[in-house]
């Protein structure tokens, strides 16, 4: 298989990604102009026939005082990932990075190994013996994802350290989804716990509303936001960046991303940001006031977003990141609690990947970052 890789335009690139049934919101044109602080590139691999077959986004950020470059490849590149011939994607993407400056190429293939569904975590929060859902028997497992585990170490890629619960701007390894495709909207709601299906029931009767908002709203969701954020002992980023991330993606498709409010007797009580690809669907960040959780507004806000998802034709409601710790004395379980209500699935992907182009620079990165 003869594959060419070069430097795309944006529009080739977009084209490229609308082409496909989803891709991650981190692998679209756009996504560069969120990360302002990177340079980036669009890559394109084209077939023998000239054929635009793969795509990826780059980004380049600068060691300190040197002319020499990170080069990050957030949940991509956008590849045949089952390809046998992996090699032949990846070795002219490494050669064209090096050109460039790159002295390390982190990327996060989007490939998921194992899949377990609600009722397999439930039996594993009930088991005093376990403590991380690894220790869980999937519900299903991917041996392709294995084999492309094996080609990448074979070529000299090194697996990520996972910090398991992966936050920041190293993407989350475990995610929890709730599939859409080939199901009615009533057996989604079938498929929340019990808990979940009083709370939205509460929610209505306590009369909260669910509504969408506008950019000029962005200074209320940040509001809520930074309440969470000092709630939650997490730093917050600023209002600028979700402006951005509003403009650039909202430029790219007016339906990238939306804001959500729950309201309660006229009051915003929580919020949520909702990014959409393709088939695939992010609940990307929440948010919520310290009074009236009563009234259980993220409940009757999730179930909407998932509606509304389901409205739009999704295969997949995401709801991003959990911890794989399935310990009640973890600050993080209260997450994967709220989120493996829903009847979802968790899923793991791959982890990101690193290859070290020079050696050297490449652990003094990883000594800076380690002190930081």
């Amino acid at each position: 298989m003869s594959l060419t890789l070069r430097t795309i335009s944006r529009e080739q690139h977009l084209a490229y990604i609308q082409s496909l049934p989803a891709a991650s919101h981190m692998q679209v044109p756009a996504w560069a102009d969120v990360k302002a602080e990177w340079r980036s590139e669009s890559l394109g691999w084209f077939d023998a026939s000239g054929a635009l077959v793969g795509a990826g986004l780059v980004l380049y950020r600068q060691l300190p005082k040197i002319k020499r470059y990170l080069a990050y490849l957030p949940e991509g590149p956008v590849i045949n990932w089952f390809s046998p011939n992996l090699e032949d994607w990846l070795q002219p993407m490494l050669s064209h990075l090096k050109q460039k400056g790159a002295f390390s190429v982190k990327m996060g293939p989007p490939v998921i190994i194992r899949r377990w569904d609600s009722v397999a975590i439930k039996s594993g929060i009930q088991n005093p013996d376990v403590k991380r859902l690894r220790d869980v028997e999937a519900t299903h497992i991917e041996p392709r994802a294995f084999e492309v585990a094996d080609r990448l170490r074979r070529m000299g890629w090194q697996q990520g350290e996972d910090g398991g619960a992966g936050f920041g701007d190293v993407q989350p390894r475990y995610v929890f989804q709730v599939p859409l495709a080939d199901r009615s909207l009533e057996d989604v709601h079938k498929g929340f716990n019990q808990l979940w299906r009083r709370n939205i029931k509460k929610a209505e009767k306590a009369g909260v509303e669910v509504v969408q908002g506008s950019y000029e709203e962005l200074a209320e969701w940040q509001r809520l936001y930074e309440i969470t954020a000092e709630r939650d002992r997490f730093r917050p980023r600023p209002l600028g960046y979700f402006q951005r991330m509003w403009t650039a993606l909202n430029s790219e498709d007016p339906n990238r991303m939306r804001l959500y409010f729950a309201r309660h007797e006229g009051e915003n009580v929580a919020a949520a940001t909702m990014l959409i690809v393709g088939g695939h669907v992010w609940y990307s960040y929440g948010a919520s006031a310290n009074h009236k959780r009563e009234v259980r507004p993220s409940n009757a806000m999730q179930w909407k977003m998932l509606q509304d998802s389901y409205a739009l034709g999704a295969s997949v409601y995401d709801l991003r990141g959990i911890s794989d710790s399935l310990d009640e004395n973890d600050h993080l379980f209260g997450l994967i609690q709220f989120k493996v209500g829903t009847g979802g699935q968790a899923a793991e992907y791959l982890g990101e990947w690193d290859f070290p182009l020079n050696k050297l620079l490449h652990k003094a990165l990883d000594m800076y970052m380690s002190r930081r």
